[in-house]
């Protein structure tokens, strides 16, 4: 324990004594303050608990910006690589799905595959807020490795069904929570470890689902070929048992609640009555930071259309390019570009001050919708490669400035239920998506209106966006005004109380002149 500054006054006090009181010897550290007999029982609990939150170090320690740190960033990049380069090549998956339950489901099957892999999408995101819970409570080391496993379990399980439906909650639901509970302490673990290059360290952890993308719509591609979907998604249990593997490295450096009431009870005794910390669930008072509330409310409705060229550009690509092969050279393109994207952005952010990164969002978002639009228009395959190479590099952008705008917003105490109810939020839109582009597929008989209409969100969403800066800096002003009225106020005081001590003194003075 620290020694407190209670004990140069009680080593002072202890010096002009000659008599020490009969008893044990004197302690090098302070002593708690036990209630005495004229003190309430409000202020015994009051001291106990000041005792205690010193006790506890509910400081935040200093991210040491390296060391084991560099570690825990490898292990959350292959969790977001895992996790996102198997939902990113979900379009390989659906053609195979489609194909193999095509005969047992019949009609709409455009339809009822996509509800697998938006639902899957969508849980993933859903699910974070209750594992911002799970996170603060039981930290982020056990949790990841508890949703790896139920990962694990998920998928694994997903290769033995005989129709479609089955995947709904296998795949959709089992499989993507555990990606959930894997996926949000890898947000959550890098702010504890580094500040000052967290653009960057973010930047390169979000690039891992990128490598994946590039590499695994190549691997499904052959396995779906030769081994068939079952067997295929059994060897991607693989990336999920290294995935429970990795989450152990997330060694906390903040205590998670239940360490920290551990550790309380165990001075707990020195009380009258036991000092129970309050819990807190869900705080919801980040919502009243206007600017997080208009930002958790604009990236939902720029996302509506964001995940159909991942369910559907390849089923795209096989009525509209019958001819094509390889048609996962698409996906390698999104993957490469959003790769350099999140790294670019990534760094770019450090430099960024403030607020002014949420236009880099606005500017992404501009441009996902753009090239959603241009899908239908390129009448070449060649064409379609340059609009996924645009879409992959802005992609980047949009995912890599996600958590440094949360710790802009609400700091880094709140910055883990601030990115959970974000992709919460952002669930809704990512599953109804897809499944409305395949009902319109199966209507129209084309692809040309959902890609269309997938392109308009992102022109919505980014335009709520642009008024997170001005409200930021008219809540800073308020703040500063408020904060240099007070200060104008203590000053006036400290003033007065100068000049009636003053005259005090010069009374005293006088009267013993006199």
């Amino acid at each position: 324990m620290v020694p407190s500054q209670e004990e140069p006054v009680a080593a002072a006090a202890r010096g002009k004594s000659q008599v020490q009181p009969p008893g044990p010897a004197p302690s090098d550290e302070a002593p708690l303050p036990c209630p005495g007999p004229s003190d309430g029982p409000d202020v015994a609990a009051e001291k106990v608990e000041v005792e205690l939150s010193r006790s506890t170090g509910d400081e935040s320690p200093v991210p040491p910006e390296g060391g084991w740190g560099w570690l825990v960033m490898l292990a959350a990049m292959w969790c977001n690589g895992s996790v996102f380069g198997i939902q990113n090549a979900y379009g390989v998956l659906f053609v195979s799905m489609k194909d193999t339950f095509r005969a047992k489901d019949g009609d709409n099957m455009a339809f009822k595959t996509a509800w697998v892999g938006s639902l899957s999408m969508g849980m993933i995101f859903f699910c974070c807020p209750i594992v911002s819970v799970f996170t603060d409570m039981f930290g982020c080391r056990k949790t990841a490795v508890v949703g790896a496993a139920v990962g694990f379990i998920g998928l694994m399980s997903s290769s033995f069904v005989s129709s479609i439906e089955p995947l709904y909650l296998t795949y959709g639901i089992i499989f993507a929570c555990g990606c959930s509970f894997a996926y949000q302490p890898s947000l959550v673990i890098l702010g504890h470890y580094f500040k000052k290059r967290l653009g960057l360290v973010n930047g390169i952890v979000t690039a891992g689902s990128s490598v994946f993308t590039i590499l695994l719509p190549l691997l499904l591609g052959n396995l779906t070929e030769r081994v068939g979907l079952f067997n295929t998604l059994r060897v991607l249990c693989i990336f999920m048992f290294v995935l429970f593997l990795a989450g152990f490295t997330y060694r906390p450096l903040v205590s998670s609640v239940k360490e920290k009431e551990s550790e309380s009870s165990r001075f707990s005794f020195f009380s009258r009555r036991t000092f129970s910390p309050p819990k807190k669930f869900f705080n919801f008072a980040i919502f009243k930071v206007t600017a997080y509330a208009v930002w958790a409310a604009g990236i939902p409705l720029a996302l509506f259309g964001y995940f159909v060229p991942y369910v559907h550009l390849m089923n795209y690509v096989k009525e509209r390019f019958q001819d094509e092969k390889n048609k996962e050279v698409l996906f390698m393109c999104i993957g490469i570009t959003s790769g350099v994207g999140r790294l670019l952005f990534g760094r770019i952010t450090d430099y960024v001050p403030g607020m002014k990164k949420v236009y880099l969002q606005v500017l992404s978002f501009f441009f996902i919708g753009l090239m959603s639009m241009m899908i239908p228009l390129c009448s070449t395959f060649g064409g379609l490669i340059a609009v996924c190479l645009i879409m992959g590099l802005f992609d980047g952008c949009f995912i890599s400035i996600m958590a440094p705008i949360a710790f802009e917003l609400v700091g880094p105490q709140d910055a883990s239920q601030a990115i959970g109810f974000l992709l919460g939020f952002m669930s809704i839109p990512m599953t109804v998506g897809p499944p409305v582009a395949g009902l319109l597929h199966d209507k129209l008989g084309s692809y040309d209106v959902a890609f269309y209409l997938a392109g308009i969100p992102p022109f919505i969403g980014g335009a709520v966006l642009c008024l997170i800066p001005w409200i930021h800096s008219k809540k800073q002003r308020e703040t500063t005004k408020s904060t240099g009225g007070e200060k104008m106020e203590k000053m006036l005081e400290n003033q007065n109380s100068l000049l009636s001590s003053s005259s005090g003194i010069f009374k005293k003075q006088s009267d013993s002149i006199i």
